[in-house]
């Protein structure tokens, strides 16, 4: 309880945050802030609420995660408190009610709760009708009036985790969190990033103070060699495209040189038998003869 709780409000653990939530909520998760208790008062005589984690992702959405490990017998009716301070709380006077953030409740709890066989459960709002039991849905002009895909978009949601329920082999990410929750069991060839950043962790938690220093200036010279490494590449890199730059324009200038040199040659050489087929063409020649002794064209000839 202690671990995850300290592995979970830390802004620095973001990454072990993220994936129980992206785990649990089936999306990707992005943790912006750790909020402050709930548990802080506003008023003397305003009800107290107990807390353990309250986060806010990058979507605006308020996150309330707390870890349970008693049963209580108001346990349900604090989770709706916590749910309703949440969305209380975060609507100030004069901002519209559209502004109101979404807020997701994920309960991790070590004790038998009800009856039911699943080890993880979901509670959100469905809007059915009494009669016919059909389920309300948004027009596609409700969605772009209101800017919402369906009723329930913006209720909150609960979610339990059933700890102790949980007994099957882990392969999916949800799966590997619970076992992690229930055993503290991490696979070493686990793909989630959440897990092996929480198994770093817990690493580091178990090392004595001695060992953490020892590690943390080992970890920070590893990082500072990392980034020379990769900074001396970068300045090389650099350098190449400099040097090979200044070449191209070299080269360049050569060929041109050299391009230029054969074209006038071209064109000298040209002037020059116009030159000699006109003193021809004046001395009476015709324009056959001159074409034979000079290579150009009859046509050429004649425009001389």
């Amino acid at each position: 309880d202690w671990a995850m709780k300290y592995m979970l409000c830390s802004p620095a653990n973001f990454d072990v945050l993220e994936g129980l939530l992206s785990a649990v909520l089936g999306e990707k998760i992005k943790i912006v802030d750790i909020l402050e208790s709930e548990g802080d008062k506003k008023e003397q005589d305003e009800k107290f609420n107990r807390v353990d984690i309250r986060c806010k992702n990058s979507k605006g959405h308020i996150i309330i995660i707390e870890v349970q490990n008693t049963s209580e017998a108001d346990y349900i009716h604090r989770i709706l408190f916590g749910v309703s301070q949440a969305v209380v709380r975060h609507i100030d006077e004069g901002k519209h009610y559209a502004e109101i953030p979404k807020v997701y409740s994920i309960s991790i709890i070590y004790f038998k709760l009800g009856n039911g066989s699943d080890y993880v459960y979901r509670g959100r709002y469905e809007f059915t009708g009494l009669h016919n039991q059909e389920a309300l849905t948004f027009t596609e002009k409700d969605k772009k009036a209101l800017g919402l895909n369906s009723p329930s978009d913006p209720m909150p949601e609960t979610y339990f985790l059933m700890v102790k329920d949980f007994d099957k082999v882990a392969k999916t990410p949800l799966e590997e969190w619970m076992r992690f929750l229930k055993d503290g069991v991490i696979d070493p060839d686990t793909k989630d990033k959440g897990l092996k950043a929480a198994r770093h962790k817990l690493d580091y938690m178990k090392m004595s103070r001695d060992e953490q220093d020892r590690y943390m200036r080992y970890y920070c010279d590893a990082n500072s060699f990392a980034y020379t490494q990769a900074r001396e590449k970068e300045i090389a890199r650099e350098e190449g495209i400099a040097i090979g730059k200044e070449e191209g324009i070299a080269i360049g200038k050569e060929e041109g040189i050299a391009i230029g040199t054969e074209k006038g040659i071209a064109i000298g050489e040209q002037n020059a038998l116009f030159k000699t087929a006109r003193n021809m063409k004046a001395m009476g020649l015709s324009a056959l003869d001159i074409a034979k002794c000079t290579g150009l064209t009859e046509e050429e000839i004649n425009k001389l």
